[in-house]
């Protein structure tokens, strides 16, 4: 990896539930030796696996405490306290205010709280929040899906990219996407709807925001892959397409 640039990888973008080979929404975005895993939908800790471990993450990233965003966290708990993996730390976990609560609530079967905070360095995140993990800078913002939900830009040297999570367009997220190099934005939806993309509402997004490239992601069941890059590539002028399970981008 040259000097400054950043690798994203697909471990998965499906929703609402996994396809055949392919897991709901999780990245992998690594930096001059920085991994973090962007997303933990359901079946993204094994594609994870391919790449890096548990024990080698230096955080995890969550949009949104929807399943198809988040449930993998639930096994990432017990593989990093009762496995084969032994953490030199908890790992640094941003999510959503209140993510511990959520996880303890399904994680604990007794009397006790199940130790969430052991496994997780819980740091929950705000609109604005900004945060450097190792080489990669992160900054935050509120967009909006009808519960508290984040997009996230990404900065390593003078490459960047910026993950919408889910959202209906919104003024947060065109800032946050301001001249990236790349813009992984959903593109869920057939049709206008008040917490997700359509793709020519992506590709209207990648357009205001200056993006040089457009990858759409979380296209939804009632749409393919080639329709919903097309459909994009509609409103945005620059090079567009679809985030390929198990592909893993140079930016």
């Amino acid at each position: 990896m040259r000097d400054g640039s950043l690798q994203l990888t697909v471990l998965g973008c499906a929703t609402p539930y996994p396809a055949l080979d392919n897991p709901c929404s999780g990245y992998l975005v690594a930096a001059g030796g920085t991994r973090i895993w962007m997303d933990a939908g359901s079946g993204t800790l094994g594609s994870l696996q391919r790449h890096v471990g548990l024990d080698e993450l230096d955080a995890i990233w969550i949009s949104h405490l929807h399943a198809d965003h988040c449930a993998d966290l639930l096994t990432a708990y017990y593989g990093a306290l009762y496995a084969d993996i032994s953490l030199r730390a908890p790992i640094p976990l941003y999510g959503p205010p209140g993510i511990a609560d959520r996880l303890a609530g399904f994680l604990t079967n007794g009397p006790t709280r199940s130790p969430i905070e052991s496994a997780f360095e819980i740091i929950e995140l705000c609109d604005g929040h900004a945060t450097a993990v190792g080489a990669v800078r992160l900054t935050t913002r509120a967009v909006e899906h009808g519960m508290p939900a984040y997009a996230v830009r990404i900065e390593a040297g003078d490459r960047s990219l910026a993950y919408s999570g889910d959202t209906t367009p919104c003024d947060n997220l065109t800032t946050l996407a301001a001249d990236c190099d790349v813009l992984l934005c959903e593109a869920d939806s057939q049709t206008e709807d008040p917490a997700h993309h359509t793709p020519e509402q992506a590709g209207d997004t990648a357009r205001s925001a200056a993006a040089s490239r457009l990858i759409v992601t979380h296209v939804g069941r009632s749409l393919t892959p080639s329709q919903a890059a097309a459909r994009a590539a509609e409103r945005f002028s620059g090079p567009t397409e679809y985030a390929s399970p198990g592909t893993t981008y140079l930016i």
